[in-house]
């Protein structure tokens, strides 16, 4: 897929006053400071689309990005370790749920998992919830580049070894580098096959 355009559309605390859902959609989500603003925007082939911040929890609506007057894209806040109160927090736990649960165009959710790390109980929750409300979703392993390729690859296959002991099929996994720009081509091309079911259904 070539990236011809790629546009800020609008910003929503809550999902029934997103775009009408007649695209079809993919969102973006991880825990805070996975590196989501750098990777939609490498996959935009825009550096200055998403925001980035060295501050977690900067990401607190539910953004939607038109690309290519075809697909929106869609950043949710992080879940984690943003420094926001129980209420707060609650809120965005409420809003990104909602969204995931009711936006009928959602094509598929991409879960940012930073390649760094070994099993993260916070991640293994997250899927595992995505699981019992039915979301589609696929696994981003982010900043591949902040390891030698030993230790990514052993990051990667720990996380889907523990996935196996709760689920029977793994989901399809990428594994990335915004430094590189590693795993870009693959996930557009996942996304231009969805985008051809989905409107071979719609």
């Amino acid at each position: 897929m070539i990236i011809k355009s790629a546009e800020y559309l609008i910003s929503n605390a809550e999902w029934d006053k997103c775009p009408k859902p007649i695209l079809p959609e993919y969102a973006f989500i991880g825990r805070s400071n996975v590196g989501k603003s750098s990777l939609i925007n490498m996959l935009a082939n825009n550096e200055k689309l998403a925001k980035t911040s060295g501050t977690p929890g900067k990401t607190q609506l539910i953004n939607h990005f038109i690309i290519n007057q075809a697909w929106y894209l869609v950043d949710l806040p992080g879940y984690g370790f943003a420094k926001v109160s129980q209420s707060q927090r609650r809120r965005w736990e409420q809003m990104i749920e909602n969204y995931l649960r009711k936006r009928e165009n959602l094509v598929n959710v991409f879960v940012l998992i930073d390649s760094r790390h070994t099993p993260q109980k916070l991640d293994l929750d997250f899927i595992n919830q995505l699981g019992e409300w039915q979301v589609p979703f696929n696994l981003v392993f982010t900043k591949a580049d902040k390891n030698t390729q030993v230790e990514t690859s052993r990051n990667v296959k720990a996380f889907l070894n523990r996935l196996k002991e709760d689920w029977e099929f793994l989901p399809a996994h990428f594994v990335t580098s915004t430094v590189k720009k590693s795993g870009r081509d693959a996930i557009l091309t996942f996304i231009d096959e969805m985008n051809a079911q989905f409107r071979a259904i719609a």
